[in-house]
């Protein structure tokens, strides 16, 4: 498939880029300035839970080089958010848990949207593409957790990668039905985006076995 598949995306699946970007990189600067890493562990790691999941996405589709190393706003953008924390990091630190989780829910929905449009445009078949579109979400949270050795939250945490899914097949079904683009993607961020906020507000998670 020809690159030019990103210029055909809807424009506001490609603003839900940029907009998961910037917030996935304030997380992932949040998280290296807590564990005292430097200025370059920081940046690191804005770019890495950023843009991890998408490079992931790209080379399993076929869309190489990936759109983080090919697009330079990618990058910037999230270079932008991770500089921006680092500096204000006092004042981020106090922004209400409430409103985190709902950034980081806004965050998950807007790279589950984009990058499920996305592997459809390289012509993935459609449950395939809304593993696509999960594994933006988590992706990058993944890697930066193993940047930290940690066990990644996505595998131990409430609901995250399932909304993500679920979200993501709501969109399919709602193009199945010829809902316009952009109105499927909206229904399928509103869905991944309550699903993991009511998830954490009530403490939802998948069974596991207590040993």
């Amino acid at each position: 498939m020809k690159a030019s598949a990103d210029a055909r995306s809807p424009r506001l699946v490609r603003i839900a880029d940029y907009g998961g970007t910037f917030v996935f990189a304030i997380e992932g600067a949040s998280a290296a300035i807590r564990a005292g890493l430097d200025f370059f562990g920081v940046m690191v790691l804005s770019f890495a839970t950023a843009l991890a999941g998408g490079v992931i996405r790209d080379l399993l589709i076929g869309a190489a080089p990936p759109a983080s190393i090919r697009n330079w706003r990618y990058p910037a953008t999230a270079f932008f958010a991770g500089a921006v924390t680092f500096i204000f990091h006092q004042y981020v630190f106090r922004i209400p848990g409430p409103v985190l989780i709902a950034l980081d829910a806004a965050g998950l929905s807007l790279f589950a949207m984009a990058g499920t449009e996305k592997a459809l445009d390289y012509n993935i078949p459609p449950f395939v593409a809304a593993l696509m579109g999960t594994v933006t979400g988590v992706g990058g949270g993944t890697i930066r957790d193993i940047f930290l050795a940690q066990v990644p939250a996505i595998l131990r945490s409430d609901i995250y990668a399932t909304a993500a899914l679920a979200g993501a097949l709501v969109m399919l079904a709602c193009c199945r039905l010829k809902l316009p683009p952009t109105v499927a993607a909206i229904c399928g961020g509103v869905v991944c985006f309550v699903l993991r906020v009511v998830a954490v507000w009530r403490h939802w998670n998948l069974p596991r076995v207590t040993p």
